[in-house]
């Protein structure tokens, strides 16, 4: 192992290495984010393309990826340096080091909070992005559009009958909903994957960071559990996103409730879980290698 040599800043190595990360996996894993979307929409598994045209969409997830994990990473890092500062300056623990590998024992609470803080940060932050790119990227898995330019086309010339604010809050739609399931699911996945961290650190006697490895195995157990605890917000989220008019999350909730029952907020849970538990190898194993490239930790 070798001490940290680069002269790389943190801020630019979380950019970097979160951009990588999100095109990885989105990519690689976008066919079962399809399977899983076609599952969950209203009209059916095969009505909404089966198994065909699994890439449909694909080109929002190209734009989008990389700036929405990179503004992520970016502000989780930001966030969470900026509390802890704030936690050692007030004397309420030991710890610090690089990226949060501080590894007294005894500690209260406070770190596992400040990584569920950060963490919700960074969500709503980098669903600035994310949003509008998941809108067009389902409608067009959904088959409602042969392609995620034709679904943005279509959004956009509506400006005439609803204006500029109305393509807006097309555009946007499924906001509140989307941040209802994302900062849940963050908030428990990556003081997970930061726990078992700090857990493999402790155990091998060591400061440094995790491997690239050990932090694809930490990543993919978080978001497997946290995937399944989020489901039912996600099939709500999916609906909306889907759904011909604007409805509220409430009226949507009792929608599917009434036409569908309560297994419905289960649908797509094994395609969801599976997606996100190797999406979560993948894209928190190549940050960890990439931040720990370009800082110079080996």
């Amino acid at each position: 192992m070798s001490s940290p040599t680069s002269t790389q800043s943190p801020f630019t190595s979380a950019l970097l290495a979160g951009a990588l990360a999100g095109t990885t996996v989105d990519l690689s894993l976008y066919p079962i984010d399809t399977l899983k979307t076609r599952l969950q929409s209203s009209a059916g598994f095969y009505p909404s393309g089966g198994f065909r045209g699994v890439y449909a969409g694909v080109g929002s997830a190209v734009v989008g990826s990389a700036p929405g994990a990179a503004l992520f990473f970016v502000t989780y890092e930001g966030v969470k340096s900026r509390l802890r500062f704030i936690r050692e300056r007030r004397g309420q623990g030991g710890g610090g080091g690089d990226d949060g590998t501080g590894l007294a024992r005894g500690k209260d609470w406070s770190e596992p909070v400040e990584h569920m803080v950060a963490a919700s940060a960074a969500e709503v932050a980098a669903c600035a992005v994310r949003v509008p790119t998941e809108v067009v990227k389902q409608r067009a898995q959904a088959a409602q559009h042969p392609s995620s330019m034709a679904a943005l086309r279509f959004i956009l010339a509506q400006r005439g009958d609803i204006g500029v604010w109305g393509v807006w809050r097309e555009m946007y739609r499924g906001w509140g909903v989307t941040i209802m399931r994302e900062v849940p699911f963050t908030a428990i996945q990556f003081p997970l994957w930061e726990g078992m961290k700090t857990w493999r650190r402790r155990k091998n006697g060591r400061g440094q960071q995790v491997s690239a490895l050990e932090s694809g195995v930490f990543g993919s157990l978080a978001g497997a559990v946290a995937a399944g605890l989020t489901t039912p917000l996600d099939v709500l989220k999916t609906r909306m996103m889907l759904a011909k008019e604007r409805q509220s999350a409430a009226t949507m909730f009792t929608q599917i409730w009434r036409e569908s029952g309560p297994k419905a907020f289960v649908a797509g849970i094994g395609p969801r879980i599976m997606w996100i538990s190797a999406g979560g190898a993948i894209f928190l194993g190549t940050y960890q290698w990439a931040y720990n490239s370009m800082t110079g930790i080996t």
